[in-house]
């Protein structure tokens, strides 16, 4: 149902004869759409739930422009597009000079599970909601300048008019389609190389066997299985934590070194976050008798080897609703 027809339920023609807890109800319809919106934008769960809340309230308090030209959802989107653009201009740095983005925060498949279906689920859509949620695409993203960074959000991922664009941005036609070209050949710079290749989708027998194989080697702190699975040009970082490792020696060189091998016992549990398999890995902690959190490494496979690995601390497992600890086998 939507929130034009809600009003009509109501008996009322706009937006400023709603009280606030039927204005709250309105939005709250369009909460996970919107924070995925920010988080895109933005690279950060937390920022993106501290700007659709700013957005929820300049709604209410702008509530009487609300025209009815548009919809309340794509109202709701503007306002939270420069919502974001306000934040970006205030307090982000840009990423650093070697391409990581120290700002990056895991996003939780569960919660992507909660978007409203859409009356454009057609594969090709659905590919574009996948593809552009993943770390590869939100890293490149966090590349672009703030505005041309809205309007391929807005133009190429939620396929809003030029027109709109323009509207929501307070720029002309023009400049919106300008800016989108510079956009999307930043983009190019900054994607991978088989970008083209993804195709979304469920995960194959062979992805699901590598990522076996990995968990299992890692559990084993088998560093020799492990560079097997790594292409040449792997890339790994760990947000917020500086450094980009790029290569599979240098990979492995700084596990090494940060004495990976030393490590006391590790368990293991599959998982998802932004459409990429995952693996949370816990410690051993004798005091405790179980394991508790280590890390989430998140996987980008291609061609049947790992081409990426980014590496979350244990501050995200709440957020993604895994377990505090594991038992002494290590298993859920």
């Amino acid at each position: 149902m939507s929130a034009d027809t809600r009003l009509e339920e109501l008996g009322v023609s706009g937006l400023s004869e709603v009280d606030e807890p039927a204005f709250s109800e309105l939005a709250e319809r369009h909460r996970r759409e919107l924070h995925v919106h920010c988080y895109r934008m933005l690279g950060s769960f937390e920022d993106a739930e501290d700007t659709v809340q700013e957005t929820f309230l300049r709604a209410w308090r702008r509530r009487e422009t609300f025209e009815g030209r548009s919809t309340f959802r794509a109202w709701l989107y503007r306002i939270a597009t420069n919502a974001c653009l306000d934040l970006l201009a205030k307090c982000r740095p840009e990423p650093a000079t070697g391409g990581e983005v120290l700002w990056l925060q895991p996003y939780p498949d569960r919660l992507l599970d909660e978007l409203p279906a859409s009356d454009a689920d057609e594969p090709e859509t659905v590919a574009v909601a996948r593809e552009t949620i993943e770390l590869a695409y939100l890293v490149a993203v966090q590349h672009l300048a703030p505005r041309p960074r809205a309007v391929l959000i807005l133009r190429d991922v939620l396929g809003w008019p030029a027109k709109d664009v323009a509207e929501t941005l307070g720029d002309s036609v023009n400049s919106v389609n300008s800016a989108l070209q510079r956009a999307r050949a930043g983009m190019r710079e900054h994607l991978p190389a088989e970008r083209q290749d993804w195709t979304g989708g469920e995960q194959d027998a062979g992805t699901r066997e590598l990522v076996r194989r990995f968990t299992d080697a890692s559990v084993a702190k088998d560093l020799d299985g492990i560079a097997a699975m790594l292409r040449d040009d792997v890339r790994c970082s760990m947000p917020p934590t500086p450094g980009l490792y790029v290569g599979r020696d240098t990979v492995v060189n700084d596990w090494v070194e940060d004495g990976f091998e030393s490590l006391g016992g590790l368990g293991a549990l599959p998982t998802s976050v932004n459409r990429q398999p995952a693996i949370a890995f816990y410690l051993w902690q004798e005091q405790e008798d179980a394991y508790l959190p280590l890390t989430i490494d998140v996987l980008r496979i291609t061609g049947g080897a790992i081409t990426e690995i980014v590496i979350f601390h244990d501050d995200q497992f709440p957020r993604l609703g895994l377990p505090e600890r594991l038992p002494a086998d290590g298993t859920e």
